[in-house]
Order: C-alpha cells, then structure tokens, then sequence
C-alpha cells in the first residue's frame, strides 16, 4: 500500500491503494508511519515527497474498515501512547480552545491492532510535522477529510489545478478534530468556520486563497513543480532546514492526544455510526430532512 524509493536525496513515499481511494486503513497507516521513520532516520534523505496513485490524492478514514470494527467489537481506540505527554493531553484535560465538549463516554481501551482509523490518524499528521526533513505533499487527486490533515501537515504542499477538497466529516456525523491540529494554523479562521461546518467541496484556486497548499498548477506541470521546490529545499542545510521547521511549527503532539480522544468519541457515538453507514448504503443518514 505504500512506495518508498531514494534518489539524488528526494524520498519519494507513495500512497499506492488506489482501489479504495487511498483511503487510510489500517495497513496504509501501518506501512506509511514505517515508511515515514525509514526516511527520517537515513541520511542520505534530504527531502521527503509525498504523492499518490490513482485519480484521488486520500479519501481520508477507511470507512469500510471502520464499519467492519464496529461489527467485530474492534472500535477505533484511544490515542495510542506515543502521542501522550506530560501536561493536558496526558491527563485528558483540555486547555482552553482545545476541543468541544465531546458527545459521551469514551470507548474502552484498545490494542493498537484495533485502532481503525481514527485512533492513529494523530501518529501520522505528528510524524510528518515533526519530521526534520522537508516534506512536500504532491496532490494530483481529490483530497478529502483526514486527507486534507495530511496536506496540511506537509511543509510546501503542490496541488494539479483541477483538484477538489473538502471536510466531508459533519455529513456523517463526526468532526475534523484530529486533522484540525493541521490544518487550523494554514486556514485563514473565516474559511476554516465556513468550510469545517458546511463539508462544502472547494477547488484548487480556494485551496492556495485560504492557506491550505501552496501552489495549484497544470496537472502537466505538477511534477514539475514539485521537483523544483525539491531542488530549492536541497540547497537548504539539513540541520538549518530542521530548525527552521522548529520555528516555524510549534508542537502538536500534546493537541494531538487529545484531539484523537475526541474524533474517536465521534466515530464510536450513534450519529457517528448512522453517517458512515448511511454512506456506504448511499442514503441520507436520518438527520437530513
């Protein structure tokens, strides 16, 4: 599900299940959260390059698969203990502006085998921010949901002009908690408001207006677009371009743990569970009139 090659220092990682969209199932999370440590740690990576195949980019959660744990008792579990640290996140407290009041109890405890996938969507958004090196995510398809937390989190983020986005969470009755930790410090607050609570899709000019990439071309011209910041940022110091990385992002690994709490609480509450269904039955879920 996931491609992983190095050359002239770019790691180029692949998304590679395009049979579902890209969507993130437990194995994509899985093999990119490998993928992504590999290319943190060799030294002959300077720049990391995030692309796709297939016609979408990332649908977001694997609904499926998501659906497929409710009925085998297998919920999404609690943020997994790599994102806890000391302070709110640990003790489940939130600071001011952190999160909404969540709609119930959370789930119980659950083995990482079963977080699916709401409950690891925060490693990946953390490893990617936190990378110390470069990453550029290249999005030649439609993004959508925990998809556009991954835009997000890319340091320089190059979209094909034709592409479609959107928060499509609220339609089926959860929120883009997690991916908010992301994606907030891009969006312009006036378009984040408009666009987290309507699930309204919007094109790739919106997209570069609001913060959320950086640049939208020619889908003939992305690649090449994508490689010459590659080449910019492989002028860049490793050690420079990790600091600067420092500067510019603070930490959001204390939000995350929290944030994940929260998006599972939603996928595991009944609006949660009717939206995601009413969806893969291709119907209303019964709030809409």
């Amino acid at each position: 599900m996931i491609r992983h090659s190095v050359a002239g220092g770019i790691a180029t990682i692949t998304l590679d299940s395009p049979s579902n969209r890209n969507a993130l199932s437990r194995q994509l999370i899985t093999d990119l959260l490998a993928a992504l440590g590999v290319a943190a740690a060799d030294e002959g990576t300077r720049v990391i390059v995030l692309t796709h195949t297939g016609p979408a980019f990332c649908a977001g959660a694997d609904l499926k698969e998501t659906v497929a744990g409710f009925s085998s008792g297998q919920a999404p579990g609690p943020a997994s203990p790599g994102l806890r640290s000391a302070g709110s996140a640990a003790t489940g407290a939130t600071r001011e502006g952190d999160a909404p009041e969540d709609p119930g109890p959370a789930p119980a405890e659950a083995g990482a085998s079963s977080r699916v996938p709401a409950g690891r969507m925060g490693e990946v958004l953390a490893a990617l921010w936190e990378s110390p090196k470069p990453v550029i995510a290249r999005v030649g398809g439609a993004a959508r949901a925990g998809g556009l937390g991954i835009v997000a989190a890319a340091d320089i983020a190059v979209c094909a002009d034709d592409v479609t986005f959107a928060f499509t969470e609220v339609r089926i009755g959860v929120i883009p908690a997690v991916i908010s930790a992301t994606v907030l410090p891009r969006l312009a607050p006036r378009a984040a408001a408009e666009l987290f609570l309507t699930g309204d899709t919007f094109d790739a000019r919106r997209a570069v207006e609001i913060g959320l990439v950086t640049a939208a071309v020619p889908a003939s011209s992305l690649d090449e677009r994508v490689d010459a910041y590659a080449q910019a940022l492989l002028r860049g110091a490793p050690a420079a371009l990790a600091g600067t990385k420092e500067l510019l992002q603070s930490s959001v690994r204390e939000r995350l743990a929290s944030l994940t709490d929260l998006s599972v609480r939603y996928f595991t509450s009944d609006e949660g569970r009717e939206g995601i269904s009413a969806l893969l039955e291709k119907r209303s879920p019964r709030w809409v009139p």
